[in-house]
């Protein structure tokens, strides 16, 4: 049995989703796909379902109602990918910004060993392309503020590009994650390191999307900034056994 699930999160993503389909399903290591998509007008889920007669039993759909959040969307997706006994489950955008190649080598670190595997732009230098400089700046300083306030040691703390082993998702309490947009990167990468996981970075180049839009904006990243030093207060009031 196939022990690796990639889940996907998307809205209107009819540019990339057929061709970051096919690129996972043409690596030499086995992965299972689960697109999540968020009721997209623009037909990405319509192409997933033609392609899954493709890729019978390989790849997968939930679909939703509306545009309700990244970090629900990975929750819904790892509910579903926990139900079915998968012992690998990956974080991946639809974009092209995480190389599907990288897979493999975060599969290779949980293999190893490791029970939350980064794919960081920042833990060699700064490794991203296409960005214009003040995105990569906040992205960069992102990470060095969550360091300063929570204390963990993680340089890239808001990278969506991650492999848990299942243990993880088991142990942290789903339906207590708080933030729906990228700081709900930061708090997965949180609860791990606060329950004790093992939890690495492994170095890999992000490019930007070339087709399609981002879906940053002020809003996600005043969760992720204020939020932050709630999520840290709250840990002194919760014990991590």
């Amino acid at each position: 049995m196939v022990d690796s699930i990639v889940i996907i999160p998307t809205f209107n993503e009819i540019e990339n989703i057929e061709n970051i389909i096919r690129k996972v399903f043409s690596l030499p290591v086995d992965f299972h796909v689960l697109i999540v998509d968020d009721n997209s007008p623009d037909g990405t889920a319509d192409a997933v379902k033609r392609l899954m007669t493709e890729y019978e039993g390989k790849l997968f759909i939930e679909e939703r109602k509306g545009k309700l959040g990244l970090g629900t969307a990975y929750i819904h997706g790892f509910k579903w990918a926990l139900n079915r006994n998968y012992t690998y489950v990956f974080e991946m955008d639809a974009d092209f910004s995480h190389n599907p190649k990288d897979l493999i080598r975060l599969r290779e670190a949980a293999l190893a060993g490791a029970d939350m595997i980064i794919g960081s732009r920042y833990i060699n230098g700064v490794n991203v392309v296409n960005w214009p400089m003040n995105r990569v700046l906040m992205s960069y300083f992102a990470s060095v503020y969550v360091r300063f306030i929570t204390g963990i040691a993680i340089q890239d703390a808001t990278a969506g590009f991650v492999c848990f082993n299942r243990k993880v998702l088991e142990k942290i309490n789903l339906d207590e994650i708080k933030f729906v947009g990228y700081a709900f990167q930061i708090e997965m990468k949180f609860k791990a390191i606060k329950y004790g996981f093992n939890v690495v970075e492994v170095p890999i180049i992000f490019t930007d999307r070339t087709l399609g839009e981002s879906k940053m904006s002020t809003k996600i990243f005043k969760e992720a900034f204020f939020g932050v030093i709630q999520m840290k207060i709250d840990s002194f009031f919760k014990s991590y056994k």
